[in-house]
């Protein structure tokens, strides 16, 4: 009878140690597969989660990167402009704009501020449209400046290009970023435009936007919230004057614009949001 005891507790020992291990070992898997699938929701839920890309305007390439690195962002220098009054190297603008949402992994194209000016060849865009000059001009990294309107038979047709207020011949050398007036027909029977809404538009497009409707860029104001190159390229339009943008108001051709800028978004009205740069 003791044998048949002893025989009876080994086996039932031998079965609990059995299924306390097996219990144990079930557990465990379960609890891996319990901590994979939360991994595989957490990579399925990231996949698509966008991320607000940062200001680099200012910064060196290098100091870039770093901030860049916890989005897994890749940047890309892929062209240069010349600013005497920015630090050579220094990220001049930026595609996605500061503010777009993306994902991770996006690249990030940037124009740094180059150490000497590079030189262009003046195009000619005398005897074309204003919309084509633009064009024109901007390819070849150059700014449309003032609109000096004449009369003329057709309205918005350029009639001189001029460079520091002088004449300049087509493929005369300039350095990139110069900015060139344009002497633009006006026909009396074309000769106004509406005023545009500039509300709630950065910095960086108001002059082109200006120019799109036919209009000069006036006086700019910048208030405390902006105190270097990098917060005007950022900043933002809250006020315009003398005219609002009211969809009735008509004024003359290449009628200056003064306009207001800030980096504090809560001075744009709640019905005009802030604008990020085109892409």
């Amino acid at each position: 009878m003791k044998g048949k005891k002893n025989s009876s507790a080994k086996g039932e020992k031998w079965y609990w140690n059995w299924f306390t291990r097996h219990l144990y070992m079930a557990v465990a898997a379960a609890g891996v597969v319990v901590l994979l699938l939360f991994w595989m929701l957490n990579i399925i839920t990231r996949h698509n989660q966008e991320f607000e890309v940062p200001s680099f305007m200012g910064q060196s390439v290098a100091q870039a990167q770093q901030v860049a690195d916890t989005y897994s962002f890749r940047l890309e220098v892929t062209d240069s402009v010349h600013i005497p009054r920015m630090e050579p190297g220094a990220i001049y603008r930026q595609n996605p704009a500061a503010g777009s949402k993306v994902k991770k992994n996006r690249r990030i194209l940037l124009t740094i501020n180059a150490k000497s000016p590079k030189m262009v060849k003046m195009p000619s865009v005398a005897g074309y449209s204003l919309r084509q000059a633009q064009s024109d001009l901007a390819s070849a990294q150059l700014k449309v400046g003032k609109l000096i309107y004449e009369p003329d038979l057709a309205t918005n047709n350029v009639l001189a290009q001029l460079y520091q207020g002088k004449p300049i011949e087509p493929g005369t050398e300039i350095p990139t970023e110069s900015v060139i007036d344009l002497k633009v027909g006006q026909n009396e029977a074309d000769s106004v435009t509406f005023v545009p809404n500039l509300l709630g538009k950065p910095y960086s497009i108001v002059k082109d936007y200006l120019i799109d409707n036919s209009l000069n860029l006036g006086k700019v104001y910048f208030d405390a919230t902006v105190v270097d190159l990098q917060d005007s390229l950022s900043a933002f339009a809250y006020r315009q004057e003398p005219f609002k943008a009211d969809g009735d108001t008509t004024v003359w051709l290449g009628t200056p614009i003064d306009v207001y800028f800030s980096l504090d978004k809560t001075l744009i009205p709640a019905d005009e949001p802030a604008e990020e740069e085109e892409r």
